[in-house]
């Protein structure tokens, strides 16, 4: 059945009346359903000719971003196409268990699902609730002037708003305009690859994700077809782009993840159970270090344009949504453009950091940079350690301050 969807209402806005939202992947279209239940009209602009279909592999959207989904009236359709994956197991390549965890209690259920379903639900609500999305549209250039900025485009078209938000990813154009000397993203020391198991005897309990650290990181969950799917990281020194990975046989890198983990269970049994023709090859893990300038004079960056943690966090989907978010309110209650920039990066700046801190530590261990702790006597809970990342929540109505 096909989730229904609620028309978005607008609200009166002072100040900042229109936008231009570059990029139409997870932040831009949450921007611009944020943007227009403030009052403000809102046109996304996508480099590729259309919706992105087959990008990346898999992702989690965790419960903090689920409940922020839940203010634009997306979260129904980001669950048609996910699957509630609530629990959680932590332990070591022998069978060792170390944290269990249900699911948090009183949170929804985080969902797993395919970045391309994802790009495509949230591009189709945004439709749906009147946003237009021009394809197409990359990005060359963009000129500011007393009142407005014009963004200019490789077809030649031009566009013009109050405001520009750069939700165009970790390879940011906008960031660029923003700041000629900002920092790109940078290499995590290991390559990601994920992919299907079937028949491997591995039984795993249903709504529950599995993190394992033996000789390499293994992650995996049931799917609802019997197959199991895994992700996992080859330790690699010298950094690939996604394209030269994926110009390595698939059968090639098979081997290698199989020869590397050949000693975990349940890494072992899952891989030799794994056909190339189903592996994802996601090339280099990379993360955005700290960006010094979010925002300058009528352009200001959102999602991983400003703040990617690496995919070790299982936040970066999430907090793309919360920053999408959070700008519309600010850009809704402040006066002009500057204060509510201002206001959102003080908003959501310590919080997305000490995330992608917390990832940062979590890749030496899996780039091999950093012996892995042994187990503490009493290890963290489930709440002690996801309890406030997953906990966060959005009050739409409380009015922003600067």
């Amino acid at each position: 059945m096909t989730p229904t969807i609620a028309r978005i209402e607008e609200t009166d806005v002072t100040g900042v009346r229109t936008a231009l939202v570059v990029g139409g992947g997870i932040a831009g279209p949450v921007a611009a359903v944020a943007l227009r239940k403030a009052g403000i009209e809102a046109t996304v602009y996508e480099a590729h000719s259309a919706a992105a279909d087959g990008v990346g592999a898999a992702l989690m959207v965790a419960p903090n971003g689920l409940n922020a989904l839940e203010i634009i009236g997306a979260a129904q359709v980001v669950r048609a196409v996910g699957q509630p994956v609530p629990g959680m197991v932590m332990g070591d390549a022998r069978g060792n268990r170390f944290v269990e965890s249900p699911g948090l209690d009183g949170l929804p259920a985080g969902q797993a699902m395919a970045r391309s379903d994802l790009f495509r639900v949230l591009h189709d609500h945004a439709v749906a609730q009147g946003i237009r999305i021009e394809h197409g549209k990359q990005l060359v250039a963009a000129e500011e002037t007393s009142d407005g900025v014009t963004a200019h485009f490789a077809d030649g078209t031009t566009a013009t708003a109050d405001v520009l938000i750069g939700a165009d990813g970790i390879r940011s154009t906008v960031r660029t305009l923003i700041d000629q000397d900002a920092p790109g993203p940078e290499y995590c020391g290991v390559l990601s690859f994920g992919g299907y198991a079937t028949g491997s005897a591995v039984r795993l309990e249903p709504g529950v994700m599995y993190f394992t650290f033996g000789t390499a990181f293994l992650g995996c969950w049931g799917a609802p077809d019997g197959r199991i799917v895994w992700f996992g990281s080859l330790p690699s020194r010298e950094p690939m782009t996604t394209d030269e990975a994926r110009q390595v046989p698939a059968a090639d890198w098979l081997k290698r993840l199989r020869d590397l983990y050949a000693a975990d269970a349940p890494a072992e049994a899952l891989l030799q159970h794994s056909d190339p023709e189903t592996m994802f090859i996601t090339g280099p893990m990379e993360m955005m270090p700290p960006v010094p300038h979010w925002y300058r004079g009528r352009m200001v960056l959102v999602g991983d344009s400003a703040h990617a943690p690496s995919s070790s966090s299982g936040q970066g989907a999430s907090l793309a949504i919360e920053s999408a978010i959070e700008l519309a309110r600010c850009l809704r209650d402040l006066p002009d453009a500057p204060s509510a920039f201002a206001a959102y990066e003080n908003l959501r700046r310590p919080r997305v950091e000490a995330i992608a801190a917390a990832a940062a530590r979590t890749n030496k261990q899996k780039a091999g940079e950093q012996e892995a702790a042994p187990p503490p006597a009493a290890f963290p809970t489930a709440e002690q350690m996801f309890g406030a990342v997953q906990r966060h929540l959005i009050d739409w109505d409380q009015t922003v301050t600067p």
